[in-house]
């Protein structure tokens, strides 16, 4: 059974993923060359094409939802286990 604390910590974590690595990346994608994450340079040194989206935000973006994922586990870890109050039929064991 998910709860709130479970769909926020998905939809966050899931959100931030998606726009680090889809969304960024079909940008520069659309945007063009160059594709690396590194400016390109010329034989003098000179920078003569960067990416459209600085790679430290894209890493930043995937490090923050690795963050919530891992702050959603030591949530998980430090909450008790539920106990199931359903009224399931239970074997009988009678012979």
């Amino acid at each position: 059974m998910t709860d709130t604390i479970d769909r926020v910590a998905m939809y966050l974590s899931g959100g931030l993923l998606l726009l680090g690595i889809v969304v960024t990346g079909l940008i520069e994608t659309l945007a063009g060359k160059p594709y690396g994450a590194a400016p390109q340079t010329n034989e003098a040194g000179e920078v003569i094409a960067s990416p459209a989206i600085d790679p430290n935000i894209r890493t930043a973006l995937v490090v923050a939802a690795l963050l919530v994922m891992g702050l959603y586990a030591v949530y998980k870890l430090a909450t008790p286990i539920e106990e199931d109050t359903g009224t399931a039929a239970t074997p009988s064991t009678s012979d």
